[in-house]
């Protein structure tokens, strides 16, 4: 165990635990948004209904992110001051504006939702939620294009060993940031459709009576959720695709060894499907591999070859040389942690794509079809699950891939560890975050599973009797 190591651990669980909740929270509110819009246009009071009890599955999500994003910002200082050195006069600005801008307008608007139902006219109530959507998004732009410097710095200048802001403008057209944010959206909406299509599909499964209008409730939850990951899937595979034709360009190191393409392939290139990759030997070993696929894939046509790691390596070394401040650098990514991460994103999202296909044509008008094969109801229900995996398998590309940089091309990971801390330290810290982010997670769990406990009907019917209850009458206290 070293420092560099700790930290980079630390780091990496404090971020994948905070990125189970932003595309949570960022999606779920998207979908209760639409399920508020159709009761504004239909008058339905069962859209009604459904916005109220799908809204606390997001309260939740939203609860814990800001928790695990509170403990990771901190981690800038504590762990990475170096970096936050080099990097704080551009890395600051943009989460400042998070933090003063995006999450200011979304716990204000959460506020003013929550508790103004009933209170004021329709419209400004939805304006309220939409509102929270926009909150949401913005946050993860702000945060986004902090992140899109880290992987193709620009608008910036070199000062006293520094990177200092000459261009705000420039980061905000930053390739790179539109790229990322497109398919990171794309992935947090796809989400929040999955989750609540899922969780109604938990709910049905349950063993008890389900009155009628329930029932109808958790019918039109899945129709929403279901046509909205059709679409989101889509636009994920359409997002990642995009963003996948950059990177070759761009960081083809990374979109290599996605592929793990050691050595420069022919014209056309065969698509290695499945496969374990030797990092000593530089082969690819039990690869099944399919004729001219990556070519098409990488290209759109049936022509083109993929340049190796093996090359690239040998242009970086020339560009960014064999030493930085004294250590020998190493310009392979880990193939075997891109290559699977990348199937695992890519599989995910193709199959719910199908999944909402399928899902879509059983529960079209007048059919029963959902409810009289159990089967397609587990599927919905286990792959609830299915886009913390895919997200985090994204999020594994986008950081692995940028090794040895924590900067690309400027500042590497060994440069930006704080100078004070002891392993002990870490250690210790490490343990600490690891108990409490379980800890979390049970709660989160236990809440949500809490909550279902209820169906819409008379959890809706017990919040107006809440209300109607006057809280200074004789034994309300």
């Amino acid at each position: 165990m070293d420092i560099v190591n700790l930290a980079r651990f630390q780091f990496a669980m404090t971020t994948v635990f905070h990125f189970f909740f932003v595309p949570f929270s960022i999606g779920t509110v998207f979908v209760v948004a639409v399920m508020e819009t159709m009761y504004y246009r239909t008058k339905n009071p069962s859209y009604k209904k459904m916005t109220k009890f799908w809204g606390n599955i997001f309260m939740l999500s939203f609860a814990v992110g800001v928790v695990t994003g509170l403990i990771q910002e901190f981690q800038f200082g504590m762990n990475w001051s170096d970096y936050s050195r080099f990097m704080g006069d551009i890395f600051g600005a943009p989460l400042a504006f998070e933090a003063l801008l995006s999450f200011f307008i979304e716990s204000t608007f959460i506020g003013l939702w929550v508790f103004t139902w009933d209170r004021v006219k329709k419209g400004l109530h939805l304006f309220f939620i939409w509102m929270i959507v926009f909150g949401t998004v913005t946050s993860a732009l702000w945060i986004l294009t902090a992140n899109s410097f880290m992987q193709h710095p620009v608008g910036f200048a070199i000062r006293n060993g520094r990177a200092e802001m000459v261009n705000f403008g420039a980061l905000l057209s930053n390739p790179q940031l539109l790229f990322e944010l497109s398919h990171v959206l794309m992935g947090a909406l796809l989400t929040g459709a999955t989750i609540i299509t899922g969780l109604a599909a938990f709910q049905l499964l349950k063993k008890r009576a389900i009155s009628d209008e329930n029932k109808q409730i958790y019918h039109k939850t899945m129709r929403v959720g279901l046509w909205l990951m059709l679409i989101f899937s889509l636009g994920s595979i359409t997002a990642g695709d995009m963003q996948m034709q950059y990177l070759i360009k761009e960081q083809p190191m990374k979109f290599a060894a996605t592929e793990a393409v050691y050595k420069t392939t022919k014209s056309p290139a065969p698509w290695t499907v499945v496969g374990i990759a030797n990092p000593k030997t530089h082969q690819v070993n039990g690869k099944v591999e399919i004729p001219v696929m990556l070519s098409v894939l990488s290209y759109h046509k049936a022509s083109g070859s993929v340049t190796g790691m093996e090359e690239v390596n040998a242009q970086l070394e020339k560009k960014y040389g064999t030493h930085i401040d004294g250590q020998k650098m190493n310009y392979y990514v880990p193939v075997n942690t891109l290559f699977w991460s990348f199937r695992v994103m890519c599989g995910f999202a193709a199959l719910l794509a199908l999944v909402s296909i399928v899902g879509l044509v059983m529960t079209r008008r007048g059919k029963e079809t959902l409810y009289n094969h159990r089967w397609i109801l587990w599927v919905m229900a286990i792959l609830t699950f299915s886009p913390f995996l895919a997200n985090t398998a994204g999020w594994f590309i986008t950081e692995f891939g940028r090794a040895p940089w924590t900067v690309y091309g400027l500042f590497t990971i060994k440069q930006s560890v704080s100078p004070n801390v002891s392993v002990a330290s870490l250690l210790t810290s490490n343990i600490i975050y690891f108990v409490l982010f379980t800890s979390l997670a049970i709660v989160l769990i236990a809440l949500i599973v809490r909550f279902l406990h209820n169906d819409p009907v008379e959890w809706d019917a017990a919040q107006a009797d809440k209300k109607a209850t006057d809280p200074f009458a004789k034994g309300a206290f």
